[in-house]
């Protein structure tokens, strides 16, 4: 991290502004081992390869550390050949190219694909995640002077109150304990007229109770991560040809092959062996977190106005439903 950066971080247990208290090694004007203080309640927080980290290594996004380590550039469209990344990032937010002078939160970040989207806006960037996924964003984007990455709870955020311009957090609330109150941990870190914009999961009947995934994860959610990916990959390459031929089927088959539980990016343009590892990567992104609670579009629509959010626009889009709306106040993001 780099110390330019540290008034954007804050306690998470009192809100406090945090001090530098060692510096261990550096790396041009970044701090790669050092440690924070918070001088009012005396916390400790230890920066790790460049990251300021405020949970434990271990916790319940284990399995998303593991598979944005592997994966680490898989999503990227640098190596798909695609530009969904970046389709995606500027679609679902509305947000201009140029957004310089404008301070980004991110809240899970993965291993940083919309991190690089975000920063080429020219914004500044604090990105965080709650598992070891950082450590793969961090390789990817910790050099830029314009992000800060941080290993972090959505819950108990280690940022300063009311510091941001905006707002995204992509892929997320469905697998927090509560997503409703993953939501409302969002809007007090945006300052008068910031702009928010989440996405979750799409919950329907069918979704609910009926697809073969809901009664595959009652065994395979407790499962060792690394054990869980092996089993994963060796069910997509033992399906792999079967998928190829259910593939051709018009219209329907690629959606076949995710009720076969193989992941199927095919329609995306995805070809060969970028096709197989997106297979790997989301077949067992949908099989392994502890947490997967999609939201009905009322039920997200109720979040915002919930929060006193305005400007609110609730819609089906990528990722299931998208919402954007803006906290009161200020001049109208642009």
């Amino acid at each position: 991290m780099r110390e330019a950066h540290l008034s954007y971080l804050a306690c998470p247990e009192c809100r406090e502004g945090l001090k530098i208290d060692a510096v261990e090694a550096r790396r041009g004007d970044s701090i790669e081992a050092g440690r924070l203080r918070c001088p009012s309640c005396n916390a400790a927080y230890d920066i790790v390869r460049g990251i300021p980290r405020f949970v434990p290594v271990e916790n319940y996004a284990s399995s998303f550390g593991l598979e944005w380590t592997l994966h680490a550039r898989t999503q990227y469209d640098s190596e798909s050949g695609i530009d969904l990344s970046r389709r995606r990032f500027f679609e679902e937010t509305g947000w201009g190219r140029d957004l310089r002078g404008q301070a980004i939160l991110e809240v899970g970040s993965g291993s940083g694909r919309f991190t690089e989207q975000a920063a080429c806006t020219g914004a500044f960037v604090a990105s965080m995640d709650y598992s070891a996924a950082v450590e793969a964003n961090y390789r990817s984007n910790g050099g830029r002077e314009n992000v800060l990455i941080v290993q972090g709870d959505l819950f108990a955020m280690p940022f300063s109150r009311r510091a941001f311009d905006k707002l995204f957090c992509f892929g997320v609330l469905q697998h927090t304990p509560d997503p409703r109150r993953a939501f409302a941990c969002l809007p007090p870190q945006l300052k008068a007229g910031g702009g928010l914009v989440v996405d979750i999961y799409r919950r329907t009947f069918v979704s609910a109770y009926l697809t073969p995934k809901r009664f595959v994860r009652s065994l395979t959610r407790s499962m060792d991560p690394e054990r869980l990916y092996r089993f994963v990959r060796r069910y997509v390459d033992f399906m792999w040809p079967l998928c190829g031929l259910i593939r051709r089927i018009p219209r329907v088959g690629p959606s076949l092959n995710w009720r076969l539980l193989v992941a199927d990016y095919s329609r995306l343009g995805l070809r060969g062996d970028t096709l197989r590892e997106w297979a790997y990567l989301d077949t067992f992104d949908m099989l392994s977190p502890r947490y997967d609670r999609p939201a009905a579009l009322a039920a997200v629509r109720r979040w915002f106005h919930e929060q006193g959010l305005v400007g609110v626009e609730v819609a089906y889009g990528h990722n299931g439903i998208e919402g954007r709306g803006r906290t009161p106040g200020g001049p109208e993001a642009a």
